[in-house]
């Protein structure tokens, strides 16, 4: 019986280029539909073209960047319809996952650890990665890996979508409350009360950031 090899590590060079373009998309230093050109990025990472092409096309794989024969790669736009393709399968997943976490008494330390670094960020970018680390410690738990893994999947295009809201409507705090409720339910054991908590929370999101696309 053959069996399949087993995926090849990514190369340092690949994987430093790659957290370094993904940190400034969501951090907002690379706007959406900001083009992303090999060689001006291999001059400043101080790498070949190798890398960079390699890079780019890993985080077009995660939703990041959106790769044309004609254009090249450049930065994912974020509209209405983009965002809420993204949220429908949070909407899905997310709360159910949460709801497994807390009925298995899995550990929320790292839940509340999250939400302490977001309540003290110094910046957007750094309360905006303590958001998704929030978020994942409510669903990694849950014992499902596949579901945990899907969940992951969507993460950064979510990161995304967040990063371009608050750049028009920073709404940080009302979520920052909202995500406080979430744990206080889950840590209480209710189950069913912070996965809806969680369901209200994501599902109000979209039409705060996109009022004018509200359906």
């Amino acid at each position: 019986m053959a069996f399949a090899a087993a995926p090849s590590p990514i190369p340092s060079r690949t994987q430093y280029v790659l957290e370094a373009v993904k940190h400034a998309i969501l951090t907002g230093q690379l706007p959406p539909g900001k083009p992303l050109v090999e060689t001006e990025l291999a001059a400043q990472f101080g790498v070949s073209k190798t890398p960079v092409r390699e890079a780019l096309k890993t985080l077009a794989g995660t939703g990041l960047v959106v790769m044309s024969q004609y254009k090249g790669a450049t930065v994912r736009t974020v509209d209405a319809a983009m965002a809420r393709e993204v949220y429908d399968v949070r909407l899905l997943l997310e709360p159910e996952a949460l709801r497994r976490t807390v009925t298995r008494r899995a550990s929320l330390d790292a839940a509340g650890r999250a939400l302490a670094t977001a309540d003290t960020a110094a910046d957007r970018a750094e309360r905006s990665l303590a958001n998704r680390e929030f978020h994942r410690a409510l669903y990694l738990p849950c014992g499902n890996p596949l579901l945990a893994r899907m969940l992951d999947e969507v993460r950064d295009q979510a990161a995304l979508v967040s990063t371009v809201a608050w750049s028009t409507r920073p709404s940080w705090r009302q979520e920052a409350d909202e995500h406080r409720r979430i744990l206080v339910l889950a840590e209480a054991g209710d189950a069913e009360g912070a996965a809806r908590a969680l369901h209200d929370h994501i599902a109000s999101f979209v039409e705060r950031a996109f009022p004018e696309d509200a359906r």
